[in-house]
């Protein structure tokens, strides 16, 4: 947790940006996994974090805007849970330490809601994503869930999305002690991408580095040979000398704000000479970003360029044909690469997306692409100084795509689908780091650099292999 100044000083800008009426920021509860008492890991709802810091569960924070006051709602635990969990900060306590002068039991937030309502007060909440706080909104203002993303407050979900977007100095601080954590996990993957260990063991150790060193991963891990399934879960399958190793994983820090990284290492040490030729244009698509990632660049415009060097990679090894832009524009490299080049990051690994991705990496500047591929770019928008994004070209194989394509002769006239027949059991390949936007340009996030160079990675791994 920040200091409580700054708390304050975000409340206040969230009540200046809104301009009136009653700001509803709810927590999380508890999640059973199997039953009651058997919980998923907590993890607090990001936009209460931000405002409010606290991690119990159980919490609201309202901010009366018109009136100009706080409040943070809560009840106490009992001895019952004193006996079991231990004695924890009282409700009072943790308003004081995010500045907030006023604390009740929870039950004051219907109290305060209906009070709202006979001022015709204007009542402003952000889009729910858990059904327990769907259900309470339906109780509070009496707006079905199935309605429940359509009326929340437009003019709060952008004040946040404006105030979390530009991260300050502390959360920078924050979000380099998760990529130190990750650099961590990401080098122990590497040394144990040898034949025979097992993709469940290598996502098995590098989500306990997460936990031992922070609070958790930042999302379920990818370790997976099969790199061209975007979101592949490591299984029991053992590693096998000349695939691909994909690991996709992050850490979230004690106070929440994430990493991201991935990297793609050879399972035998060295790469083959197909598959560096795909790794160099992936490794060079993750440089350009790098190089054209500067304030006032729209991140959509370094996402094409980066599709069309993909694309210029792709022709020289007969994989692509006809002219780049055409290409492009017709969106054949998507068979390629069918995600966008980055995201926002912060206290959430996908930073803010549960507040609709259109108003966090789109605004009425950029809008977002329908094409297949261009349609999964989460960040398009100017970036500014204080922007901490992902940079995640990728090049992959997708047997059922290419054969979907193939059939239905879509974009043939740029994909010679004789020569991509013969890439179908290459896999896939990533090279994802974070970053954050400065006065001028660019730079990467973390103190210790992930080896990605190909060179890099095949001299970093040489010494674990036996």
């Amino acid at each position: 947790m920040f200091s409580k100044d700054t708390y304050i000083m975000r409340r206040k800008a969230l009540a200046d940006k809104v301009g009136g009426g009653l700001i509803i920021i709810l927590g999380n509860n508890e999640s059973p996994a199997n039953y009651p008492n058997n919980c998923y890991t907590f993890r607090q709802d990001s936009s209460f974090l931000y405002f409010f810091g606290a991690q119990r569960d159980g919490l609201a924070g309202v901010i009366d805007v018109d009136n100009q006051k706080e409040y943070f709602l809560g009840d106490d635990i009992d001895i019952d849970d004193i006996v079991w969990y231990g004695s924890v900060d009282s409700v009072s306590d943790m308003a004081d330490m995010a500045g907030v002068k006023e604390s009740a039991p929870f039950s004051k937030l219907s109290q305060l809601v209906e009070a709202a309502k006979l001022s015709g007060q204007e009542i402003h909440f952000l889009p729910p994503y858990r059904y327990d706080n769907k259900i309470l909104l339906q109780e509070l203002l009496g707006i079905k869930p199935a309605e429940q993303k359509a009326a929340a407050s437009l003019k709060l979900i952008k004040a946040v999305v404006d105030l979390r977007s530009t991260k300050s100095e502390e959360e920078i601080r924050e979000i380099e002690r998760a990529c130190s954590i990750g650099f961590k996990m990401h080098t122990t993957a590497m040394k144990l991408a040898q034949p025979g260990v097992t993709e469940h063991f290598i996502g098995g150790t590098i989500d306990g580095i997460a936990r031992s060193l922070g609070s958790k991963v930042s999302f379920a891990s990818i370790v997976t040979m099969h790199g061209e399934i975007l979101h592949g879960a490591p299984e029991m399958t053992h590693l096998e000398a000349g695939r691909l190793l994909l690991v996709d994983a992050g850490a979230e820090t004690i106070n929440n704000y994430c990493s991201d990284h991935t990297r793609t290492t050879p399972v035998s040490g060295k790469f083959t000479h197909r598959q560096r030729d795909i790794y160099t244009i992936v490794e060079q698509a993750h440089d350009l970003a790098m190089q054209q990632a500067k304030p006032g660049v729209k991140y959509y415009d370094v996402h094409m360029d980066v599709c069309r060097l993909i694309t210029n990679g792709l022709k020289d090894l007969g994989l692509m044909k006809g002219d780049t832009e055409e290409a492009v524009q017709a969106g054949a490299h998507a068979l390629f690469l069918p995600h966008g080049l980055g995201h926002m990051m912060g206290l959430d690994v996908h930073d803010m997306e549960d507040l609709g991705q259109v108003y966090v990496g789109y605004d009425d500047e950029v809008r977002p692409s329908t094409q297949f591929g261009t349609a999964s770019l989460r960040m398009g928008r100017r970036l500014q100084k204080g922007f901490v994004i992902t940079d995640e070209p990728g090049i992959y194989f997708i047997p059922d795509l290419i054969d979907y394509w193939r059939t239905n002769n879509i974009n043939s006239d740029f994909l010679d689908f004789n020569t991509i027949e013969k890439y179908k059991d290459f896999g896939g390949v990533r090279i994802e780091d974070d970053v954050l936007i400065t006065d001028d340009g660019a730079r990467f996030l973390g103190k210790d650099r992930i080896p990605y160079h190909a060179d890099d990675v095949e001299k970093y791994v040489a010494e674990f292999h036996y």
